[in-house]
């Protein structure tokens, strides 16, 4: 059994460090080229790979909040991988997309009740657990709203996208940030990357709708 753990945790180490390395370049070239659909893909399956690894980790351990963030961060980029899908008005989502946010709204609930027994016992790492919970009750009910009611904006899934992956991005930074910089208060190792990425995300999506708008010119006006 210890064999069979060290395999685990050697993988788990792989694919995320895989994850955070591959993930600049889907960001930094052109999207919707080759060589971001590529990284992307590599990226995605590294965050599948790392959840499946820390649940089964998690699940031998009796580690709910390790598990219940596994399925958070995968939710992340399982989301913007899966709004690929639903790029025209006539693909809707599927099975697979209601069940994936029913687990992630789930699991988020989870992480709210962890954090509430968790700051009532006086830990810190509770308000960690509050915030990611948040989150991703906020997203998952979200999308589970989106899949009833789709939004009319065309460019929809871009944002999607684009915020789901980034975010996944985030919380990998996050557990690299959590088991390297142990000079740093445990709280603020895992706090920081959420506290720079979201505003730098509303930059950005504010940036792609800016551009994507519809130009008027003066005989229009």
């Amino acid at each position: 059994m210890e064999t069979i753990l060290s395999l685990i945790k050697g993988v788990h180490i792989a694919a995320g460090f895989t994850a955070l390395v591959v993930a600049p370049g889907a960001i930094a070239t052109i999207k919707g080229s080759e060589w971001h659909r590529r990284w992307g893909k590599i990226f995605f399956w590294g965050m599948a790979t790392v959840a499946m690894t820390t649940l089964m980790m998690g699940l031998n351990n009796a580690r709910a909040f390790m598990s219940l963030l596994a399925i958070f961060s995968f939710y992340l980029a399982f989301s913007g991988y899966r709004s690929l899908y639903c790029r025209k008005p006539t693909q809707s989502a599927g099975p697979l997309d209601w069940w994936g946010s029913s687990i992630a709204l789930a699991g988020s609930l989870g992480l709210l009740v962890w954090g509430t027994m968790q700051i009532m016992a006086g830990e810190r790492l509770g308000v960690a657990a509050l915030i990611f919970g948040v989150i991703g009750l906020l997203l998952s009910a979200q999308d589970l709203f989106r899949y009833r009611h789709p939004d009319p904006d065309k460019k929809a899934w871009w944002y999607q996208h684009m915020i789901r992956m980034l975010a996944a991005y985030i919380a990998t930074t996050s557990a690299f940030s959590v088991i390297n910089f142990q000079f740093l208060p445990e709280l603020v190792r895992w706090l920081w990357p959420t506290v720079i990425g979201v505003p730098g995300i509303v930059i950005w999506v504010v940036y792609y709708k800016r551009r994507f708008a519809p130009t008027i010119s003066v005989q229009d006006a």
